[in-house]
């Protein structure tokens, strides 16, 4: 592909993704699967570029004074020092440039950035998560971490420098491995003979400080794609049987071939949810995802102040089908991919006012059986994981105990 040709894919793409309506990976996927006429370099190229863009969307917007998809693309290529002679338009370029773009690219004029911005930070939500240091790391592409499935992560460490992939052990996770490079599934033989999943370590440790023991029940209530649930699995050797459910349970259809892949045979998906006696209830509520910008920088520019307070009233219902659904001694496990309060403390505070019969876990005590390292938490009630204290993605634990 020419220059222009490339820019105008990224163009395409920036359209979609800056209406704010879906996914970045989503949008991006089905552009690239319906053009699989992009080679492997031009698409390597459309991806960091459209990424790159993503990431330091508001930057550029400020540079640009404008939301103009084009000219926020325009800016970013006079940044980089791109030839625009090279932007030749035809059936498949972008545009070339007209008399009026050429002069307001020679006029513009550089200006100091507001702390949000130079961030990267919609200030509505700067504000709430309080903490520049946090909200800039939130901001930095993310490491890759795989977990070990069935084989220690030494053993799959070496196995994998075969390959030629190296890994670095987690700080945290027992299971954890890993990478600043980038990982081609497609090519790695491990992969496909289902000796890791990729799951950042935060999660890691959070399904192992579930601490379910043989002859539990347990469920994973808002499943999903089913991460949390093989990890349930595979920590428990297959000797537990974890039941998973998803209000969609459409959803829930990639669980199976994942876990043929990873040989798990203990998870049962469920449509309806009707016993009461679940010993382990584990809750990964839906949430704003602000944990997880590192790898979805687009999330950010898709809350709202209102998103926000439905998905408040979401999560305080399923900690009320939890509290129903668990029996008398049993766990209800509390958990969040978001950095904000009002999806995590004050979330779970409200459920425990409500119900006198919910006691907190001392998380350093059930840390220190758990997890061979030391506690780096302040909070007891609470574990909250975070790029600036962890070196993970945001995420929010806790322990509920119903006595």
């Amino acid at each position: 592909m020419q220059t222009s040709a490339r820019y105008q894919a990224v163009f395409e793409l920036l359209c979609k993704i800056f209406k704010n309506q879906a996914p970045a990976d989503v949008l991006i996927n089905t552009y690239m699967r319906a053009r699989k006429y992009i080679g492997a370099k031009d698409r390597r190229f459309i991806l960091e570029t459209t990424w790159d863009i993503i990431r330091h969307r508001l930057r550029l917007e400020f540079d640009a004074k404008s939301e103009d998809v084009r000219r926020v693309l325009l800016c970013y290529l006079q940044k980089k020092g791109e030839d625009f002679d090279l932007i030749t338009g035809g059936t498949y370029g972008l545009e070339a440039l007209s008399k009026e773009e050429k002069s307001w690219l020679k006029n513009l004029k550089s200006e100091p950035y507001p702390l949000n911005v130079e961030l990267e930070c919609p200030q509505w939500l700067m504000q709430k998560i309080d903490n520049p240091a946090l909200v800039g790391l939130l901001n930095q592409k993310a490491n890759v971490d795989i977990r070990a499935n069935f084989i220690s992560p030494y053993d799959l460490k070496k196995r994998l420098e075969k390959e030629g992939l190296f890994f670095s052990l987690t700080a945290y996770s027992p299971f954890g491995l890993r990478t600043s490079e980038n990982i081609n599934l497609n090519n790695c033989t491990a992969y496909h003979e289902g000796l890791f999943d990729i799951q950042d370590e935060a999660c890691q440790v959070a399904a192992l400080l579930c601490d379910v023991k043989m002859g539990e029940k347990v469920i994973d209530y808002c499943a999903g794609a089913g991460g949390k649930t093989l990890a349930l699995g595979a920590i428990s050797e297959n000797k537990v049987l974890i039941e998973a459910h998803d209000v969609n349970f459409e959803r829930m259809s990639p669980i199976k071939e994942r876990a043929r892949r990873l040989g798990a045979t203990n998870i049962k998906l469920i449509s309806k949810l009707e016993a009461l006696d679940y010993d382990c209830f584990v809750a990964d509520c839906p949430c704003s995802g602000s944990g997880t910008w590192r790898r979805a920088p687009d999330l950010k520019f898709r809350t709202s102040s209102a998103h926000l307070k439905n998905l408040q009233k979401i999560q305080s219902d399923v900690l009320q089908v939890a509290y129903q659904h668990t029996k008398s001694g049993g766990r209800i496990v509390y958990m969040t991919c978001s950095v904000l309060r009002e999806e995590n403390e004050d979330v779970v505070e409200k459920f425990a006012n409500n119900h006198g019969d919910i006691q907190f876990f001392d998380h350093e005590k059930l840390w220190e059986k758990k997890i061979d390292v030391p506690y780096p938490f302040s909070s007891k009630k609470y574990l909250n994981f975070s790029p600036l204290l962890t070196n993970t993605d945001g995420f929010f634990f806790c322990c509920l105990k119903k006595v």
